[in-house]
């Protein structure tokens, strides 16, 4: 159970966070200044844009007179000690990392809004029971750098004690051709003791893990809300490397209705799927879907044939099991149908499978008792982008997230976060995890 914050409190934090803005300013206009790339920023993983923002929040967290640490991995944790040491801790946590040439919130905010928690703490005279810890995460963005057979959200897996040994080893990154173990032991950390663990992290020492991000979509530039309740985060269901197979014929001399068109084929499934997502979307449920890549063979295509094989993916979302279950059986039961209607055949391969996840219902509860006392909108969503929220319900540590406005997407150098939007989420965010900290 929560403790209750009175309308006095909530006042004193709603002001002290407004007064830690010029220190969240400042960080990300250092960020955006010196992690610069070509386009957008660039923070590769144990590379030098990370290891640059590592310097400086630890640099501020230093002003700030919390206590740091750092774990195998290399991940920081800058404290503000409760008066219970006996408590188990409250974790905010995001990462540093970024994409190649991406935008500077997607990650950055959510340790920055941590700082600005906790300098808001400070100056409101805020006491609270358990440690508040600000967890600066490596490598969330593990799959824009890493190749290799790796499980992603490498820096919350280490943590946790959720990675395989092989993985530190497996994991390379594209730029460098260095393994993740030969990077962290590079910066100074210790690859073999995140093999031999103990984890850093457990459930019996932290009571919860908070998470604010920019929202990667514009579910809340559309509704005009400046910030959503995470409820879910989305599973998926994927086809890396499917084929469709038809024959090549000439395109001016084979009739129509004798043609094996794998493009008319493809894009027949395409549109069933497409059916298929508008009955589950009025039914209410929650589903995304891209066939993200589909091409045909630049070494046999021409103008004049007719195309004989295509080449795709498919990317199903959801948060609920039984959708992605459903959609599963669609697209294989479709595909057959295509087939003897078109004298087709498509090769789909086996679908990948990531389960949902669904964040912890009494913290979601806490964090829409502080929007009404914010005064805020409520709004649930889910997040349709991976986080290392996940990795933390996974641990059996119960999670929480607030999604920041976010104009032009994420992973593109045009994120477009407002700070009014951003000290708003803030505010939330500081304000859920000062109930849970004294509960």
């Amino acid at each position: 159970m929560t403790q209750p914050i009175d309308a006095a409190t909530t006042q004193r934090l709603t002001a002290a966070i407004a007064a830690a803005m010029p220190t969240a300013q400042a960080l990300f206009d250092d960020l955006a200044q010196n992690t610069r790339d070509t386009k957008g920023v660039t923070r590769a993983p144990y590379g030098d844009g990370e290891q640059y923002a590592y310097r400086l929040v630890q640099e501020c967290a230093t002003r700030l007179e919390l206590q740091c640490t750092w774990d195998a991995a290399g991940n920081l944790y800058m404290t503000r000690p409760g008066t219970d040491s006996g408590a188990r801790a409250i974790l905010i946590g995001s990462h540093l990392d970024s994409v190649p040439n991406g935008g500077n919130y997607d990650g950055a905010a959510g340790v920055i809004a941590g700082l600005a928690v906790l300098e808001a703490f400070a100056s409101a005279g805020l006491r609270h029971r358990a440690d508040v810890t600000v967890m600066a995460i490596r490598s969330e963005e593990a799959g824009s750098w890493f190749t290799g057979d790796h499980g992603g959200h490498l820096g919350s897996r280490m943590a946790l004690g959720l990675i395989g040994a092989s993985e530190l080893d497996a994991a390379v990154r594209l730029d460098s051709g260095k393994s993740l173990g030969t990077h962290i032991a590079e910066c100074g950390f210790d690859p073999q003791r995140v093999k031999d663990g103990p984890a850093h992290l457990s459930a019996d020492r932290v009571q919860s893990y908070f998470e604010l991000h920019i929202e990667q979509g514009p579910v809340l530039e559309m509704k005009d809300l400046a910030v959503g309740v995470v409820n879910s985060i989305r599973g998926n269901s994927r086809l890396r490397d499917a084929r469709c197979i038809g024959a090549y014929n000439h395109g001016g001399a084979t009739p129509q209705e004798v043609r094996q068109d794998a493009v008319i084929a493809t894009s027949d499934l395409i549109m069933r799927v497409q059916r298929q997502w508008e009955a589950l979307h009025a039914a209410g449920k929650d589903l995304v879907f891209a066939f993200g890549k589909l091409s045909t063979d630049p070494q046999v295509h021409s103008l004049s044939k007719v195309p004989g094989e295509t080449r795709f993916s498919l990317d199903i979302r959801s948060g609920s099991p039984q959708v992605l279950a459903t959609m599963r059986a669609c697209v294989i039961e479709q595909a057959r149908l295509i087939e003897a209607e078109r004298k087709v055949t498509f090769e789909l391969g086996e679908f990948s499978l990531s389960e949902p996840t669904v964040l912890e219902q009494p913290l979601i509860d806490t964090l829409r008792t502080g929007c009404e006392a914010l005064q805020l909108p409520v709004f649930e969503m889910a997040s349709g982008g991976g986080h290392d929220a996940q990795e933390f319900t996974r641990a059996g540590i119960p999670s929480a997230m607030v999604f920041v406005r976010n104009a032009n997407g994420s992973h593109v150098a045009e994120e477009a976060m407002e700070m009014s939007d951003f000290e708003l989420g803030t505010r939330l965010l500081g304000w859920a995890v000062a109930a849970q900290a004294n509960a």
